[in-house]
């Protein structure tokens, strides 16, 4: 029953604009990872950690544009951080974390932890929770490929691909050609 109610839930959404393209998205990965460069003075002690799911191609695809840079390879992880709705309660989606091996040690490391969307700061919140659960590093920075606002808690993102201003029936829907095969960022209404 459910998954009957996600799935019409779903084609409620209808496509409002495409905010970005796969070259807009692109670009806009390149210079975050020279803003991730210049503001860590380089690679030394850097490492970017994904938030499941679309965080995780992201900060694999940064990782390989600051390698091509800086000719060093910078550890990439995943936070495996899993959204389920308890419909009898109001409070809403909550983050879940899950079991997730990050592959290599955050001890005194400065991360980038990287996701596809901020909204109300609570998918960064369990994230971190997760992140130190693993270690303590000496830095932790976020990056998100669309900032959308609404913030819930108060998280802020250092690094952000672009900022849109949405309504609560508004939604953004990232495309990535790893997990959605297809390359875009939309805005949906319901």
């Amino acid at each position: 029953m459910t998954i009957k109610r996600n799935a019409v839930h779903k084609t409620a959404l209808r496509q409002k604009a495409q905010l970005m393209s796969a070259s807009e998205i692109e670009r806009t990965l390149v210079r975050l990872a020279h803003e991730i460069l210049e503001k860590n003075s380089g690679v030394e002690g850097l490492g970017l950690v994904g938030i499941r799911r679309r965080g995780v191609p992201i900060a694999e695809r940064l990782g390989k544009m600051i390698q091509q840079v800086e000719k060093k390879k910078v550890p990439v992880g995943t936070l495996d951080i899993t959204f389920y709705r308890d419909d009898l309660s109001t409070l809403g989606p909550k983050p879940v974390v899950q079991e997730g091996e990050i592959g290599f040690s955050i001890e005194g490391k400065k991360i980038v932890l990287v996701d596809d969307v901020l909204y109300t700061g609570r998918t960064t919140r369990a994230a971190l929770d997760a992140l130190f659960s693993h270690g303590r590093p000496s830095l932790v920075q976020l990056l998100v490929l669309i900032d959308r606002g609404h913030r819930e808690l108060p998280v802020e993102a250092t690094f952000i691909g672009r900022t849109v201003q949405t309504t609560d029936n508004e939604v953004i829907e990232v495309k990535l050609t790893e997990i959605d095969e297809a390359e875009k960022v939309l805005l949906m209404e319901r």
